[in-house]
């Protein structure tokens, strides 16, 4: 299901491979409480590939995904197999995603290639083309701020 061009869309990082093939075969993404955004109650996530995706995927937003829910876990809740894991008993953010849908076009970071969070809209989603188009601006940022307050 696309967005309505006035959905919440918090645009997250997925630093490696594996975070999106979480994110597509087990319905969820993580965000560790220290580095969370104050709002989470978004409709949709958008999910920045980093440098490390391959040629042709790096830098850029393919998927998004409907969030459906979220709640705060371990680490070690989510990886089982990692009890060890310097991080095991931090606390984490695991947000229930819906299936991960393409974007009908990449939207490219153009000079933004470090970022973390960002929140846009539904609208801005399926006609951005770079990062920068994702920024919510004008009259449609009083609205943007009305929606996270309501929200957080």
């Amino acid at each position: 299901m696309l967005p309505s061009p006035e959905s919440l869309v918090l645009i997250a990082v997925t630093p490696a491979p594996r975070d999106l093939e979480i994110a597509r075969l087990l319905g969820w993404y993580r965000i560790p409480l220290r580095h969370a955004p104050k709002v989470l109650a978004v409709d949709y996530l958008a999910f920045y590939q980093t440098g490390v995706y391959g040629t042709g995927h790096r830098w850029q937003i393919e998927y998004f995904s409907m969030v459906r829910g979220h709640e705060l876990v371990m680490r070690k809740d989510l990886f089982r197999d990692e009890t060890d894991h310097p991080r095991a008993n931090e606390e984490y953010y695991k947000l229930a995603i819906g299936s991960l849908q393409r974007l009908p076009q990449p939207i490219v970071a153009g000079n933004w290639k470090r970022i973390t969070f960002l929140y846009s809209t539904g609208s801005l989603l399926l006609s951005g083309r770079t990062l920068s188009d994702l920024v919510v601006r004008s009259e449609e940022r009083v609205l943007l701020w009305r929606s996270l307050r309501e929200r957080a």
